[in-house]
């Protein structure tokens, strides 16, 4: 799905992701792991079109989109959500759905006016739609509160929502466990494992609740100091030693096993 090539991305003299090049397979749930600051989120930001490159290429189904703006990405079925949710606050948890499909028919003027059966047709199937993706997800309950007023991991699961709405093919979430507790983390987890078994979508996952990347995640992905410095399984990347050295430090291989 995802083939990343060489990818350098500086901000001055700082090289956040500094020659990385990886793959995420179609039907994957691929993690990505690594102590903060590896340049996990801003490869995720080029990727999804947020940042340019500085060098480097990133091809998606064997189509260069190098440099795509996010819109254009987004018509292609790549989305991403973010560590901090995004949501309309003063709307409800089901217009916050309704908002996502473009061009719809009650956006222009001249539709208010001369079109109005037309917009309330295609408005009930996006409220259709909506309830459904609110089912899914196990929120209905929620559908006419405020999107302010609900919990942080309530918010991440409408991020995941949003992505239901269209025709998503690859998602990117950004520690989408930041901040949730664990009964709604479950819950997030079953709803992209589900996604990805019974729609087929494609996941990278930044996280690093190592719980919730075993289990989700094959294959798994670390990063450290803007490169890519192992892939494999959870176990395989968890005992490398590149890894632990990454993160703790060489010589503490049992203390890094015991907190993966």
């Amino acid at each position: 799905m995802i083939v990343v090539e060489d990818l350098h991305k500086h901000f001055g003299g700082f090289h956040a992701v500094d020659g990385a090049s990886l793959t995420i397979e179609t039907g994957s749930i691929t993690g990505l792991i690594g102590p903060n600051g590896a340049g996990k989120t801003t490869l995720f930001n080029v990727i999804a079109g947020r940042l340019p490159p500085t060098s480097g290429r990133v091809k998606m189904a064997g189509e260069d989109i190098t440099g795509l703006p996010p819109h254009e990405l987004f018509h292609k079925g790549l989305l991403r959500t973010f560590q901090i949710a995004h949501e309309f606050g003063s709307m409800t948890v089901r217009e916050n759905l309704m908002m996502v499909p473009e061009k719809q028919t009650g956006e222009t003027l001249w539709n208010t006016w001369f079109s109005r059966g037309r917009i309330s047709a295609e408005e009930r199937r996006i409220r259709d739609k909506a309830d459904e993706v609110l089912e899914f997800l196990t929120i209905s309950h929620l559908a006419d509160q405020k999107a302010s007023n609900i919990s942080g991991g309530q918010k991440k699961l409408l991020e995941l929502g949003r992505t239901m709405m269209v025709d998503a093919k690859i998602v990117f979430l950004d520690e989408v466990g930041a901040g949730v507790n664990r009964t709604l983390l479950n819950t997030i987890g079953d709803a992209i494992i589900r996604l990805n078994q019974e729609r087929g979508y494609t996941f990278c996952v930044i996280e690093h609740d190592m719980d919730f990347i075993a289990r989700l995640c094959n294959p798994v992905i670390c990063m450290a100091e803007g490169k890519v410095l192992a892939q494999g399984t959870v176990e395989e990347v968890k005992s490398d030693e590149r890894v632990i050295e990454a993160y703790l430090g060489t010589g503490l291989k049992n203390k890094v096993k015991a907190h993966a």
